[in-house]
């Protein structure tokens, strides 16, 4: 019962992190947000499937046939058949799921990363800067080799010289802080875990917040970031469009507007020693996830030589 109960901790844990994530986007800095979430949703999604990769061989391994074809003397010992193979199918089928979902996304994605560099390819480009020829406002950092920026005339034609200034340099940062791998990888967790979604939602406000900073920094004046950025949403929703540009190719207009706004005309984000609290909660969420993931996988491991013969009770 108790490999059980601790493989059930890291499925549980991603739930007691949502509200961290959300607190955390709004009090600690950009970018320290932006990579303490990454990095406690990733090893918070890999520890859920190793628990439930765990849970399922638990619960066929229960089973006579099996076990016999796993060369197993006897079966795993089980503290009731009526709630471990309820769970052990529970678990197969949430790894069904994920798979599928994430293989979906991933096939999509790569549909429209091919799409949108292929569009990119058949057009001239100044430097970084990569200039489409349409109607529907849009700009984002399109990743690759090399990175580039691909912008729209009508995008171009919505915002004065200064404004354009400011959002290359936001689109700029994107390529630079290499933000289409930390998108990546919370779609990837939030496929693993639902749970992690509020995450990813947190992880993609941090990286538009991590590349408005840079913006302003390299603009010098965050009430013309701002400016660019709330011109650049509004004109985008004016005249919306199927994009052809991946959901980890990261865009000025993502995000919430009006919340990103409204940091950019307050003060410079500064650390604060009352805030690190949120980090450290986090951390002690994925150190939990992984020290019960760990012990629940060591003891299943110990219980599998046990029914082999190889080791004694």
């Amino acid at each position: 019962m108790i490999p059980l109960l601790l493989l059930l901790v890291p499925l549980a844990l991603p739930f007691a992190a949502r509200p961290l994530a959300r607190h955390a986007v709004q009090r600690l800095a950009p970018v320290p947000a932006l990579y303490v979430l990454t990095t406690s949703a990733l090893v918070l999604a890999g520890t859920s499937v190793i628990a439930l990769g765990t849970l399922v061989l638990t619960g066929l391994l229960t089973l006579p046939g099996l076990a016999a074809l796993a060369e197993l003397i006897h079966p795993l010992p089980a503290p009731s058949g009526l709630l471990v193979l309820p769970v052990s199918a529970a678990a197969l089928g949430a790894l069904a799921v994920s798979t599928w979902t994430l293989t979906r996304w991933a096939l999509r994605q790569l549909r429209a990363f091919r799409t949108a560099t292929r569009e990119a390819d058949h057009r001239p480009t100044t430097g970084d800067l990569c200039v489409i020829e349409s109607p529907h406002p849009d700009a984002y950092a399109l990743p690759g080799r090399p990175h580039r920026i691909v912008v729209t005339t009508a995008m171009l034609r919505s915002l004065d010289a200064a404004e354009r200034d400011a959002l290359l340099a936001h689109e700029r940062a994107h390529n630079q802080g290499r933000h289409h791998y930390l998108l990546a990888a919370a779609e990837l967790a939030a496929h693993c875990h639902p749970a992690l979604r509020t995450t990813r939602t947190a992880i993609r406000l941090a990286v538009e917040r991590a590349a408005d900073e840079s913006a302003a920094r390299a603009t010098g004046d965050r009430r013309l970031t701002a400016r660019a950025i709330a011109r650049a949403a509004l004109a985008g929703h004016a005249a919306p469009a199927a994009s052809s540009r991946p959901d980890f190719a990261p865009a000025a207009t993502a995000g919430p507007v009006p919340q990103r706004v409204a940091a950019l005309l307050g003060p410079v984000p500064r650390p604060q020693r009352a805030t690190q609290w949120i980090a450290v909660l986090l951390a002690c969420c994925a150190v939990l996830s992984v020290t019960a993931g760990t012990v629940g996988s060591l003891t299943f491991h110990h219980q599998v030589e046990v029914a082999q013969g190889e080791e004694s009770r």
